[in-house]
């Protein structure tokens, strides 16, 4: 059972804070415009720049890794929702993604 909130892409706020957790190089493939990436293994070391009085809403590929990292934020009083399906689901809901290597804007 989790102890955190799980939301699908369709019910993420326009103006949620996203924090994206997967590796830079799928983050630079296609991303959510405005998205903060920090990877999941480097969240630990990270941590302390995020905001503990701002809700995230945290989201990588297909969702696990966002689970884990919802988790580690939680266990550490940071406020922080699982979105369901990661970034495959939010390209299929038709939300806005960007790329930052001249591209078209892919999941990886």
């Amino acid at each position: 059972m989790n102890d955190f909130e799980t939301l699908t892409v369709n019910d993420v706020p326009d103006d949620a804070d996203i924090l994206d957790v997967r590796d830079p190089y799928e983050f630079d493939a296609g991303h959510i415009p405005g998205a903060l990436n920090i990877p999941l293994d480097q969240l630990p070391l990270r941590i302390d720049e995020l905001d503990p009085d701002t809700d995230y809403f945290v989201i990588c590929r297909t969702g696990g890794r966002s689970a884990r990292a919802t988790q580690y934020m939680e266990m550490h009083g940071y406020s922080a929702v699982n979105v369901a399906g990661g970034c495959g689901a939010w390209l299929e809901a038709d939300k806005p993604l960007v790329s930052e290597t001249g591209a078209d804007p892919i999941v990886r």
